[in-house]
């Protein structure tokens, strides 16, 4: 949402009319990605989404109702909302290494919050590659899993940038390792899982679609605009303080492409992790 009215805004100066951020939440995103799919393709009706409605979703619901490359028209990668593996101050570990060592001398007694798909499937994952004993704990918000964490009442939260990043960079958590597979300039110094971990390589992206049959003028446009709204140094400095890092694609083809394979990548996280589809 944040990310969504920042563009929003400097978009709809470019474009010479208002952008409007109609939010709806719901389903694992479930609910935006159908009404953007059922909408005429008239480029009035645009969808910023992440890895969570296109890439995970396939996996984690048995019914969904509609398809995440069929339905819709991929129009520009934004970036990415990196994500860190941070416990509670109880937990006495400064390492991921010194993490899976005192998960596997206390199994099943270090629990995980999972308020999204993505710090669900990098916790399993995490998990099924260190061979450890962890438990999950579903939460329905990132502020609520992150304020337990503060508390205490979990001991392990792989949280996103956007809403902790503030908190990350305090003493009421202890950040110990970031999920992209190199380093972020946003919190420094801080290793990769894969360090520890080798192959492994998680984050969160966001994009923009159009629904299935958008025509092409129609997606080079917004592709132009938007990209020129990336460009400013002024929308990357409020998109970098909320901890998201611009990253655009190419074109819309590259954008595709990009999105395809990142369908593949999920999938095969979510099976090897073997988290069992809604």
């Amino acid at each position: 949402d944040g990310v969504a009215r920042v563009i929003a805004a400097a978009l709809g100066e470019r474009l010479g009319q208002q952008v409007i951020v109609d939010n709806k939440p719901g389903a694992s995103a479930q609910i935006a990605a159908q009404h953007v799919a059922r909408s005429k393709p008239d480029g009035y009706t645009i969808f910023m989404t992440t890895n969570t409605s296109h890439s995970a979703n396939p996996s984690l619901f048995q019914h969904l109702k509609y398809d995440p490359i069929k339905d819709f028209t991929p129009i520009t990668r934004t970036g990415e909302l990196p994500f860190a593996v941070a416990v509670a101050n109880h937990v006495p570990v400064k390492s991921l290494q010194e993490l899976i060592d005192y998960a596997k001398a206390n199994p099943g007694k270090v629990n995980y919050g999972t308020p999204n798909s993505t710090s669900l499937v990098a916790a399993e994952t995490i998990k099924r590659m260190a061979g450890i004993d962890i438990v999950g704990v579903p939460y329905k918000s990132s502020p609520q899993a992150l304020t337990d964490l503060m508390g205490g009442t979990i001991g392990l939260y792989v949280v996103d940038f956007g809403s902790g990043l503030a908190t990350l960079k305090t003493d009421k958590v202890r950040a110990i390792a970031v999920t992209t597979a190199k380093p972020s300039k946003l919190l420094p110094g801080l290793a990769p899982v894969a360090r520890t971990l080798p192959g492994f390589d998680l984050t969160s992206w966001n994009g923009i679609f159009g629904p299935a049959g958008l025509p092409p003028a129609i997606v080079e446009l917004l592709d132009t605009e938007i990209r020129a709204v990336l460009a400013m140094p002024e929308v990357q400095d409020k998109l970098g303080h909320m901890g998201f890092e611009v990253s655009p694609s190419g074109s819309p083809k590259e954008f595709a492409q990009y999105v395809s394979d990142q369908l593949a990548h999920w999938t095969g996280l979510i099976r090897q992790a073997g988290i069992k589809a809604q």
